[in-house]
């Protein structure tokens, strides 16, 4: 799980090193938007091109120059490449941020020398002005992903939509974001449920960010907000209000948490029970949220959580306080019943059950609650 990013600019790669959580400001991008560098240097072997992101496909210049490609480039080997170069940077910045998911995955590609995959990525936004799961989304689809089903979590006040990967055209025997590609999980706060007070800051913030919605994969990448940092208060009035709105304000469209997906590990770890007894047993703190195990009403979809690591974060009026970063999630998913008497050797992804269950993600959901944060092991 070593990865490098390297910006071909000095003043990116110098800005995000002063903090982790808070890289440098996407208005250095929109400031020289007329002549974007050149290339994102994701590793020795990869130069990735900067217009993409900085031009989605909702922008006048996708729509002019690349609307006749968008559709093939997911399929494509070059598109493939590309969005894994993107889901690496990702994933880089969920690492650096992210100390026990790094153990974690280094822990258990220990055993076995295991290959990783993951199960889904998982990201948050706000519903509001146009930063809500379509902004994040368009560049998943614009690469091959395909919408799934919505889920509804009514007393959090949230939506969320998942979206299926395309066709890997290269995707054996890597780890992580090597791997197959993984699901996609993306969930909005419904803004304009909240209280008048909590609406007007998130609003401020949204409003501040100009077209920092065009370019959530970006920031993603990049481990930037497109907004300004917050007041520690408005942080507060959040909190009181909706963790997850707390949590978006500081993380803005970071990876929430990565899934490993357990029925693809070759060690007695395949079995997700097995796993959180070996993960505690190393010192690591599960969410204990309606239990260490989440269970769908079929039985076919086991999930379980870390509880989020915690990081400093340096609010604009000076105050440095510790804020709920990102975790990591397990899980397994069972067999089909109609395809419980194939031989385990032909058993494929396609035979076990698919897709997300409220109950066990309105759980998963409070990892980063103060609650789970605070609680001893």
């Amino acid at each position: 799980m070593k990865l490098s990013m390297m910006f071909s600019s000095n003043r990116y790669s110098s800005a995000i090193a002063k903090n982790p959580l808070q890289p440098p400001s996407l208005n250095i991008l929109r400031a020289s938007a007329f002549s974007p560098p050149q290339s994102l240097k994701l590793s020795s072997r990869h130069s990735v091109s900067f217009n993409r992101l900085l031009f989605p496909r909702n922008s006048t210049y996708s729509t002019t120059v690349s609307a006749s490609a968008s559709k093939s480039d997911g399929q494509s080997k070059g598109g493939e490449s590309f969005l894994r170069d993107i889901l690496r940077s990702m994933e880089t910045v969920y690492l650096n941020r992210n100390p026990t998911a790094k153990s974690i995955l280094e822990l258990v590609q220990s055993v076995d020398d295991e290959q990783i995959c993951y199960d889904h990525l998982a990201f948050r936004t706000f519903g509001v002005n146009g930063y809500g799961i379509n902004s994040l989304a368009s560049f998943f689809l614009d690469y091959g992903y395909t919408q799934k089903e919505e889920l509804r979590f009514p007393a959090k006040k949230l939506k969320a939509l998942w979206f299926s990967p395309p066709n890997s055209l290269s995707q054996d025997g890597g780890s992580g974001v090597n791997g197959p590609l993984p699901r996609v999980f993306i969930s909005e706060l419904l803004v304009d449920q909240l209280s008048p007070k909590t609406q007007e800051i998130i609003r401020k913030y949204t409003e501040k960010s100009g077209s920092g919605n065009k370019y959530a994969a970006l920031a993603s990448a990049l481990g930037s907000l497109t907004w300004e940092k917050p007041l520690y208060s408005e942080f507060q009035q959040l909190a009181g209000e909706s963790e997850y709105a707390a949590w978006t304000l500081v993380n803005g469209y970071a990876l929430n948490h990565v899934t490993i997906s357990t029925h693809r590990l070759k060690s007695n770890l395949k079995n997700i029970k097995s796993l959180n007894q070996f993960i505690e047993k190393n010192g690591f703190k599960l969410n204990s949220e309606g239990g260490i195990l989440k269970v769908s009403p079929d039985g076919l979809l086991l999930q379980s959580s870390t509880v989020a690591d915690s990081i400093p974060f340096n609010f604009s009026d000076g105050i440095n306080a510790s804020v709920p970063c990102s975790y990591i999630e397990f899980a397994e998913r069972l067999v089909l019943p109609q395809y419980k008497n194939l031989p385990e050797s032909e058993i494929k992804e396609s035979h076990r059950r698919d897709g997300f269950e409220v109950g066990n993600a309105d759980k998963i959901f409070e990892s980063t609650s103060k609650e789970q944060l605070t609680r001893r092991a």
